[in-house]
């Protein structure tokens, strides 16, 4: 499957969310997210811009875990575009159990509360990070990612292929202070190099 998304710094979740239920998006999940990246100790994967993430969607009643695979980034007409490979996995515990015995080891965690939404075959993710602007992420076709922008109310010359460090980044340069992406920063463990999250 082609990824194609973009994404944009949200203004005002509350305003926006209420934008895609009025556009008649569906809520799908509302969370928390919590993204796994591994390596080889060597970090070959990520040299050749490869992700190979455990994802698990938490709410109030349950988890659900996906393993996912990422090629390269390209960039195509102003969208960012993936070849992604994901597969739904009962037991999250094993599949991590069967990672590392394959000698791969946790490289980032990134850790959001999400409201994701289905609007006309668009798919709308609200993240809120431990320390960093809200984004809102949109994936579809060019013309599903265009709809649901427009819905949005946002301004497009905001939206961006850029990845999640760039935004950090930025948040960093207006603030002065570092972004956190996962929970494990916030609390001051440097353990993961989210530079290239």
């Amino acid at each position: 499957m082609l990824e194609v998304e973009l994404k944009s710094v949200v203004d005002d979740t509350a305003v926006r969310r209420a934008a895609i239920e009025r556009a008649g998006g569906v809520l799908v999940f509302e969370g928390r997210l919590e993204d796994r990246r591994y390596d080889f100790d060597d970090r070959s994967l990520t040299m050749r811009d490869h992700v190979l993430r455990v994802r698990i969607y938490r709410d109030e009643h349950s988890a659900r875990a996906q393993l996912d695979w990422k090629g390269p980034t390209r960039r195509a007409e102003g969208y960012k575009l993936r070849e992604e490979i994901e597969a739904r996995v009962s037991d999250a515990d094993a599949l991590v159990a069967i990672l590392e015995r394959l000698g791969f080891r946790v490289t980032i965690e990134i850790d959001r509360d999400i409201a994701q939404y289905e609007l006309h075959g668009a798919m709308v993710r609200f993240e809120h990070y431990p320390r960093m602007d809200d984004l809102v992420e949109v994936e579809g076709t060019p013309e599903q990612i265009e709809r649901a922008i427009a819905a949005l109310g946002l301004p497009r010359e905001g939206f961006s292929t850029d990845r999640l460090p760039d935004f950090a980044l930025r948040y960093r340069e207006r603030t002065g202070v570092p972004a956190a992406l996962s929970f494990l920063v916030l609390a001051g463990d440097a353990a993961y190099d989210d530079s290239n999250a």
